[in-house]
């Protein structure tokens, strides 16, 4: 597959019209497959652009080779960046700080780069599960703006980003309002994909969580991407299981759930007692549903057991095990979610093998 170099770290200044950023400084923490994508969307865009990354391996990449998307076939005229692994004490502030970074690296990463956030900035949070909260402990939560990410992207190697599946974003902040700031993140973020603003950021992060609790998850515990995976029927029971677990605990919390994608509804796709008790044309219908979702994004191979591979702890923790410690704290039990948990964690430490036998060994488990 080709790639493109869509900008530089040494490109020198040039001249551009005003664009969605003009003027706005941002910072991008994290440069794996999302913080990749979002940073090359951000290219050309107008903004003063720095990319902070502790991976030195892709800190070399983009300082020798810049920011490298697979089938781009054209390339926007080279659009200066900066690629750094940690920032000075002189750094100037930034308007919005966009945190791409694994779930488990959010603290630190907030903890790092919170001084360099404008009195007036904005923390926009990426990642998968809860994690907003964290950050408005340390920024306020007036200054954080939650991203739920509607697409897919994985880091072929050090610096080179693949978007594996089409899509936008949903932007929204804790308390439910909508203010300039927020438009104008909606406005940046134009350039990588479509956006909706949301009154009901805890809906749609919610209702993501249950998605990303199945196929995050059961991606790891797989090893597969998610096109294979989804064409076997006991994946997408354990899918179903996994998500009905999370709406009900969501429900007891006094969510409401917000379609995913605009499509994907949960309240409808989660388990009845009839669903488990028998086969059924709704059932059939559900099941049909995670099929279709598996082949559009076919694509997607899980970002946790990428960070597996490179070494990392997983964000399990933050995906099925908030489901777990929310269940636990509303009197809901959640067997498979906790399942899945703790397989991820003995796949993390070279107990288990990722694979479909894995998966299955799951299933066989969570059925008795």
């Amino acid at each position: 597959m080709s790639e493109t170099a869509l900008g530089s770290p040494a490109a020198p200044a040039a001249s551009r019209p005003a664009a969605r950023g003009s003027g706005r400084r941002v910072l991008v923490v994290g440069a794996g497959a999302i913080g990749g994508i979002v940073s090359a969307g951000l290219l050309g865009s107008g903004c003063s652009l720095t990319v902070l990354t502790t991976n030195e391996r892709i800190l070399r990449a983009l300082l020798a080779k810049g920011i490298r998307v697979t089938g781009k076939a054209t390339a926007p005229s080279a659009a200066p960046f900066e690629a750094r692994a940690e920032l000075e004490d002189s750094t100037p502030s930034f308007d919005y700080v966009l945190l791409s970074t694994q779930p488990p690296q959010v603290d630190e990463a907030i903890a790092g780069v919170s001084r360099f956030l404008a009195p007036e900035g904005r923390v926009v949070c990426f990642q998968n599960g809860l994690c907003e909260e964290r950050v408005a402990r340390v920024v306020g939560r007036e200054r954080v703006i939650g991203a739920v990410v509607a697409w897919g992207a994985s880091m072929i190697e050090p610096g080179v980003y693949d978007r594996t599946s089409r899509g936008g974003f949903t932007l929204g902040r804790l308390d439910g309002s909508e203010d300039t700031p927020l438009r104008d993140c909606a406005h940046l973020l134009e350039t990588i994909g479509p956006v909706e603003i949301t009154r009901n950021l805890l809906g749609a992060r919610w209702s993501k969580l249950a998605i990303n609790c199945a196929v995050s998850t059961l991606g790891t515990i797989g090893g597969d991407r998610l096109g294979k995976l989804m064409r076997r029927g006991f994946v997408r029971r354990l899918a179903l299981e996994i998500m009905t677990e999370t709406v009900q605990v969501a429900r007891s919390e006094g969510v409401r759930l917000k379609k995913v994608a605009g499509t994907i509804d949960l309240d409808w796709l989660a388990l009845t007692g009839a669903n488990r008790e028998a086969r059924s044309l709704e059932l059939a219908a559900k099941h049909a549903v995670l099929a279709a979702a598996g082949f559009r994004y076919r694509r997607l191979r899980s970002s946790m057991l990428a960070a597996i591979e490179r070494g990392r702890a997983p964000a399990v923790d933050f995906l099925n095990g908030e489901v777990v410690e929310h269940g636990a704290h509303r009197g809901i039990a959640t067997p498979v979610n906790g399942a899945a948990r703790a397989l991820v964690w003995k796949i993390a430490q070279g107990e288990r093998r990722s694979s479909v036998e894995t998966l299955r060994d799951l299933y066989d488990a969570t059925r008795r």
